[in-house]
């Protein structure tokens, strides 16, 4: 492949927590080690998050230190730039603001992770943009309502890239008028997570989750809500601590005390997930240190029948870690039985549980090849690229 200069745009900095800071770096690492000249770009008029204090606001200087931190450190040093946009001069930090808009403009590709950059006068008819959705069924069910905003957005986009790789199969049930989605997984550098350390002895399966999104991306589709935030799927199998038959612990933000109580009294730890997910690094260590991962998918990913896959999850993959996680229709893509489990239902969870306890060593080992096969950064961002016509 020859040599081609890549931007990434996405959200890592306005919003520099574990999952979503991993979720970049792998496109940018990825994408350098094909060879490519990477930029990482950030032109958005939301405002910043600031782990340190908790707080969304006009204060945009950790964004700044931290995406200096992160380049200094993955190789993407003097080829980075951050514009607050929701500031009146439209301050920036590394790249100045016209070099930014040059660079998005001009590259042989510029990437919207998570479909996060909006799209302003200045970047208005630009040929290069590539839509990589993280989140499916969304954008499909509102073009679907006769919403026009999603479709004056996506045009913009030479090429549409989803996570719901059932998206335009008989599986999902939505039409896609006219448009078509690319399907596309989280790519992950896997010797970035891989260990040789078995998990300690009192580990026990773990997940990382923000609790309640509700109503941020609910939809209505004929006559049915379909919910985006995991707590509902998470209640429904509130009982899988039982049917795994150990503990099973959840880092998250749950502030309301009886939902709390409920979880517990049915064998989840609930721990803080702020020390894990303010720090890439213990990011990492927490997954690594887990015995492997149960986890649920939103309500949305799972009734829309989308083929929709974790990015976190492939983390627990990559580290060796066996995972347990709701259908969606992905096992029709990556399938599933050996370090890797989907489930429907209680009995599923259970069974999946002692399949791997009576060979944990063998999903370890399976769990880092499913991986390799299938979301190694290298091989996602190659294809993607590939059939985007970069």
């Amino acid at each position: 492949m020859a040599r081609k200069r890549i931007v990434v745009m996405g959200f890592m900095g306005g919003i520099p927590i574990a999952g979503v800071v991993w979720q970049h770096l792998h496109y940018i690492i990825g994408l350098q080690r094909l060879g490519h000249e990477v930029y990482y770009c950030e032109d958005s008029a939301r405002q910043a998050y600031n782990p340190e204090t908790f707080y969304y606001g006009e204060d945009w200087s950790y964004a700044a230190r931290f995406l200096d931190r992160m380049a200094r450190r993955f190789g993407f040093e003097g080829r980075w730039g951050y514009c607050a946009r929701f500031l009146p001069d439209q301050p920036t930090a590394g790249l100045s603001r016209e070099k930014i808009r040059e660079l998005i403009k001009t590259a042989d590709a510029s990437l919207n992770i998570c479909g996060t950059q909006e799209i302003h006068d200045e970047l208005r008819g630009a040929h290069n943009l590539i839509y990589v959705e993280s989140d499916p069924g969304l954008e499909q069910v509102r073009l679907d309502n006769g919403d026009a905003a999603p479709r004056d957005y996506l045009d913009q986009h030479r090429a549409l890239f989803t996570f719901g790789e059932s998206i335009g199969s008989p599986e999902f049930p939505v039409p896609l008028h006219g448009y078509r989605w690319l399907p596309t997984r989280q790519p992950v550098v896997t010797d970035l997570w891989k260990t040789d350390a078995p998990p300690p002895d009192d580990a026990v399966f773990t997940t990382i989750a923000n609790w309640n999104t509700s109503g941020l991306k609910d939809i209505d589709w004929r006559g049915e809500k379909y919910h985006w935030s995991k707590s509902i799927e998470f209640l429904r199998f509130v009982d899988a601590p039982q049917q795994i038959g150990e503990p099973v612990e959840m880092a998250t933000n749950i502030k309301d005390a009886a939902t709390r109580d409920q979880l517990t009294t049915h064998g989840w730890r609930v721990t803080d997930a702020s020390p894990i997910s303010d720090d890439p690094d213990a990011y990492v260590r927490y997954i690594q240190g887990s015995r492997g991962e149960f986890t649920v998918a939103k309500d949305q990913y799972v009734r829309l029948h989308t083929g929709w896959f974790s990015d976190r999850t492939a983390c627990y993959l990559a580290a060796g870690r066996p995972v347990i996680t709701q259908e969606t229709g992905f096992t029709r893509h990556i399938g599933a039985g050996r370090g890797l489990f989907a489930f429907t239902d209680p009995g599923e969870i259970a069974e999946a549980a002692r399949a791997i306890r009576a060979d944990y060593a063998a999903h370890s080992r399976a769990a880092y090849e499913i991986a390799t096969e299938h979301f190694e950064a290298t091989k996602v961002v190659s294809s993607l690229l590939d059939r985007a016509g970069v």
